[in-house]
């Protein structure tokens, strides 16, 4: 009789551990779920500043050609080389 008993609460005893495994195996689904969908839009954000990046390299070679007086094409140069670091910069966070 004390083997049923003690049969019957390791059955029970399993059958916890199954629930928490099962619930565990939930959770970490959704966090991979999540992570993926992270890394997605990561990827996506990383193109887009590639773009913008070529973008502004294009634009900084204009203003070198084109015509501008010396203070103008400071203040582009200035103005282009802040948002190029902030891109490099968003670049590197976005890599880690």
């Amino acid at each position: 009789m004390d083997s049923l008993v003690l049969l019957e609460q390791n059955i029970q005893q399993l059958l916890v551990q199954y629930q928490e495994l099962q619930e565990q195996v939930r959770l970490l689904k959704e966090e991979n779920i999540r992570q993926r969908e992270e890394i997605l839009q990561s990827h996506a954000d990383i193109q887009q500043l590639k773009k913008d990046y070529n973008r502004l390299q294009t634009a900084h070679a204009l203003i070198a050609e084109e015509g501008l007086n010396e203070e103008e094409r400071q203040k582009a140069r200035q103005r282009l080389t802040s948002i190029i670091s902030q891109i490099d910069k968003a670049l590197a966070v976005l890599k880690q």
